[in-house]
């Protein structure tokens, strides 16, 4: 019994890969894309941050400059509490009091000075 050769020149070639159209672009177009997309965020997240600083700086300094006239209107607040409560006293003991008993100094720390003794 003969043996099975393959026919002269050879078999025809097997078609094992399909024949089909890549889709979409080439995958370094998808990276350029991409890192395009993200550098412009990056930007706007930067530029973002920058104005909140400023905002924050401009807030800072509008109170700083806000301190004085608060201040000020404070101590006539506090001014015009003095002379309603000297008025009150004024009309409640008759005459203006004062803190002390009487008009003689005495010393708290030496007991005898200024007695001769």
């Amino acid at each position: 019994m003969p043996q099975d050769l393959p026919p002269t020149g050879g078999y025809e070639p097997i078609q094992y890969k399909r024949n089909i159209p890549a889709r979409g672009f080439r995958p370094s177009y998808y990276l350029f894309a991409m890192g395009g997309i993200m550098a412009f965020g990056f930007y706007k997240v930067g530029k973002g941050i920058r104005e909140q600083n400023e905002l924050a700086r401009e807030k800072m300094w509008s109170r700083i400059h806000l301190i004085p006239l608060l201040q000020a209107e404070e101590d006539r607040d506090l001014v015009r509490k003095h002379f309603a409560d000297q008025a009150r006293e004024k009309v409640l003991l008759g005459t203006e009091t004062s803190a002390y008993n009487g008009d003689r100094y005495v010393s708290v720390f030496f007991p005898n000075f200024g007695k001769g003794g």
